[in-house]
């Protein structure tokens, strides 16, 4: 696995260390100023400065490579170049409030394995720097502005593209404070979705730099053996310390915007009857966590898995339901392009083409 390339930061300051701090935030916010379209459009720098950077720094840290939409045209996908010319995948949703949910990666494949996800059959290639990251923004903002007929504004951004995002903490953060700081993105319209890296879970809970997001833990099984069938990386013990961790949290970072959801992916025959929802009720009811997100299998090629049948995807919500717990189901949005929960991986077909 190599490195997630330098981010535009620390090259600036290698290009220039006696610049002051406030310079860096002048390029920040150009790159966010939808008006600015490169180096050349940044006036408040010196042309110097900018015929440097013109060379030195790209505009963008990831260029699209091929763009895909859904039918109903409420999906579309990307897949993104670094400028290592490795690839990934960003996914944009238009959601219940007419507006966009950024679905964004934190690295190039990934190496947690869950055994119904496709991007998981890649492993992992390396991580996202934190500008290709906040880039993926930056991309949809432009794709939007380009096709005036839509709605312009990007709402939401969900850490649930390609990558374990707790894996690569440090980008991760650092994205979510350049949006925070230069977008109109608040802290509860960013999620990062996680399947439990619990050292770094628990590493939240202290640092004085995590930002404060929202968070969705990919549980997808109520007892760690059967878990670990679909989450091969559980860790030992993970339930009882995650259900210590929910309680944590709430303590440390809770509130009515600021919850934890379960998210559970229903899979037929493995965990999705009455009584393994029973046992869920009985292990979401020793944590402090308030919703679970009931997710329907989206089918990948070459998994043997089968998604659930919606009389039994009924039949598993009533149960949560009839016992007092806060039941959503996520809506599956761009399967005919492969851009729903656990479908993004890449193909190179045998021209070259990159295609997702």
């Amino acid at each position: 696995m190599t490195e997630a390339p330098l981010n535009r930061h620390d090259h600036f300051v290698k290009l220039f260390p006696k610049e002051p701090a406030f310079r860096l935030k002048q390029i920040e916010k150009a790159y966010f100023t939808e008006s600015m379209k490169g180096w050349e459009d940044v006036t408040t720098l010196g042309k110097e400065m900018r015929e440097v950077l013109i060379k030195e720094i790209p505009w963008m840290s990831c260029t699209p490579v091929t763009t895909l939409s859904s039918k109903a045209g409420d999906t579309h996908k990307v897949v993104l170049s670094g400028n290592d010319e490795q690839y990934f995948e960003s996914v944009l949703m238009r959601n219940n409030r007419d507006q966009w949910t950024i679905c964004v990666s934190s690295q190039i494949g990934c190496a947690m394995g869950c055994t119904f996800c496709a991007t998981g059959t890649m492993g992992l290639k390396r991580s996202l720097s934190s500008d290709e990251i906040a880039d993926q923004y930056r991309f949809w903002k432009q794709f939007l502005s380009q096709r005036p007929e839509l709605p312009q504004r990007i709402s939401n951004v969900v850490f649930m593209g390609m990558g374990e995002p707790l894996v690569n903490v440090d980008n991760v953060k650092k994205a979510i404070h350049t949006w925070l700081d230069y977008t109109d993105l608040g802290p509860t319209k960013v999620t990062v979705s996680t399947v439990g890296v619990l050292p770094v879970l628990e590493g939240i809970l202290t640092d004085p730099d995590w930002p404060p997001v929202r968070i969705a833990i990919s549980l997808h099984s109520p007892e760690e053996e059967s878990r670990r069938k679909i989450v091969p990386t559980t860790a030992p013990n993970f339930h009882t310390r995650l259900a210590q961790w929910t309680k944590d949290y709430e303590l440390e970072h809770g509130n009515r915007n600021h919850h934890i959801t379960f998210e559970y992916t229903l899979i037929s025959g493995v965990n999705d009857n009455e009584e393994e929802a029973k046992r869920l009720v009985k292990f979401v009811k020793t944590t402090s966590a308030v919703k679970v997100n009931v997710i329907p299998l989206n089918l990948v090629a070459g998994k043997e898995f089968v998604a659930s049948p919606r009389e039994g995807i009924e039949k598993f919500k009533k149960v949560l339901l009839d016992s007092g717990v806060d039941v959503t189901e996520r809506k599956t949005m761009g399967s005919d392009i492969a851009a729903a929960c656990g479908q993004l991986a890449l193909t190179i077909k045998s021209d070259g083409k990159v295609v997702g």
